[in-house]
């Protein structure tokens, strides 16, 4: 690149490359470093190869559903060394697609291969190289984090990464976590013949997402068969043979549960460890999460941050938007561009599909919000019947005052589909009234914002097909 490169990004994935290309769409040259594979996790390790797998895994129980009502389909059974060549013939082609096709038809951009560390506010080293910029931005994204449980030293334990990664499909799986990533792979896994134990120290799956959707889910995961143990103390895990043995508390009783892989699922720890950022004076907060405003500055000027290494939504959306933001207050100072987080809308990939948008309940009770809310079943929408997946909720939070839709919280079939709509509501301050006077096609999943939004003034259950 030559001379010295208006910003220097820490990272290559989608935060990364977001923020690269808005930077040089401003015709500013960026200068990107990468450890390791380009892309990051989502591409590599996350998004694409899990949902690729969750897919295929949804095909058997399509086909379980579909036995039930006459059609002869069934499944003799996984060939998981395909199936994995499938997944990673997709990761290569998107990789080389969206990163590497792109990386080299961008003008200014340039990608540096190596652990870049931060020296000053001003410097970084690679290699024994020295790079100064005045301007940086972190994106190294995260890892999952390992917690501390006696024993685990003596298992080969799995975690996200290394799940999506073997080559053979274990016979039992014991999962430690209630989050997103548990209940993800749990019945993925278990739908492709794995059996499955969720342990979850807390009360309940999903502590973030609200109690409607979660118990719903819940439910469905167990008539699925899935075991789900909430309120366990976990006391230590060792190795015995072939076999990975845990040891926990529940109540006052000790319980062992024996499986042949064990993965952890227990969130995220930022990568933020071994790049300089305390040489630089970068402040992280007590997870060691750097510490930004809206605007994505960290507390040192001419640094900012973006992605999971802020421990913010850790989802790819939402890391590509902070990294825009970022370069945004960067190069047009004075725009006062900031991360609007109540209008991002995010899922969960299980099936059906969870769906957040906007505050929950607690949350706008704390913005001063009189709140009024509605839950209906998914069961209350017609096509829910003609798909046969009528398990789950929708839930609505709106303000009283005027009416305003203030989120949406819902588990259903299509819901990563569904909850894009109500983002926009969200956005354009659409009101329940609004909403239940819109029309929608019918029957159609979609549908079920509408009744949920109808509900709140009138009973749903009286409405003939198609009422307004």
């Amino acid at each position: 690149m030559g001379s010295k490169p208006d910003l220097i990004i820490l990272g290559s994935g989608s935060t990364a490359f977001a923020a690269a290309l808005r930077a040089t769409s401003h015709g500013k040259r960026v200068l990107m470093f990468e450890k390791s594979v380009l892309g990051g996790t989502c591409i590599n390790w996350g998004c694409i190869p899990s949902k690729t797998m969750i897919h295929a895994a949804q095909y058997i129980h399509e086909a379980q559903l579909g036995m039930k009502i006459g059609l002869g389909t069934a499944c003799h059974g996984v060939d998981y060394e395909r199936l994995c060549a499938h997944r990673d013939q997709v990761v290569l082609r998107l990789r080389k697609e969206r990163y590497l096709d792109v990386l080299q038809n961008t003008a200014g951009l340039e990608l540096v291969k190596g652990t870049a560390r931060f020296l000053d506010q001003h410097t970084v080293e690679a290699d024994e190289r020295r790079y100064d910029a005045e301007r940086f931005l972190v994106a190294v994204g995260g890892y999952p984090r390992v917690p501390a449980i006696t024993g685990l030293e003596r298992c080969d334990y799995l975690t996200s990464r290394s799940a999506l990664l073997m080559k053979r499909l274990p016979k039992s799986m014991v999962i430690i976590g209630g989050g997103v990533i548990a209940v993800e792979l749990g019945q993925m896994f278990h739908r492709l013949g794995c059996r499955i134990t969720i342990l979850e120290h807390g009360p309940r799956l999903l502590p973030t997402v609200e109690r409607e959707p979660a118990q719903a889910l819940h439910e469905i995961l167990v008539e699925e068969g899935i075991k789900i143990v909430a309120n366990v103390a976990f006391c230590s895990v060792d190795k015995v043979g072939d076999l990975t043995v845990i040891n926990a508390d529940l109540g006052d009783r000790r319980h062992e549960y024996t499986c042949e892989r064990l993965l952890l699922a227990v969130g995220i720890a930022p990568a933020t460890e071994g790049i300089g950022l305390e040489k630089a004076g970068v402040e992280f907060d007590r997870k060691g999460f750097v510490k930004t405003d809206r605007q994505m500055r960290t507390t040192i000027p001419g640094i900012w941050a973006a992605g999971d290494a802020t421990g913010g939504m850790m989802i790819a959306t939402v890391g590509a938007r902070e990294g825009i933001v970022a370069v945004d207050n960067m190069f047009n100072q004075g725009c006062g561009c900031v991360m609007d987080y109540l209008t991002a809308p995010m899922s969960i990939f299980t099936d059906p599909e969870v769906g957040i948008v906007g505050h929950s309940e607690e949350s706008a009770i704390q913005a001063g919000f009189d709140i009024m809310v509605n839950v209906i079943p998914v069961s209350a929408i017609p096509k829910a019947h003609v798909t046969g997946h009528t398990g789950g909720v929708i839930k609505m939070i709106a303000d009283r005052v005027t009416g305003r839709l203030l989120g949406v919280h819902l588990v259903c079939n299509r819901g990563a589909e569904l909850i894009n709509e109500a983002a926009i509501a969200l956005r354009h301050q659409v009101t329940v009234d609004e909403l239940a006077g819109s029309l929608h096609v019918y029957p159609s999943i979609g549908e079920g914002l509408k009744l949920c939004a109808q509900g709140f003034s009138r009973d749903i259950n009286r409405l003939s097909c198609c009422a307004e």
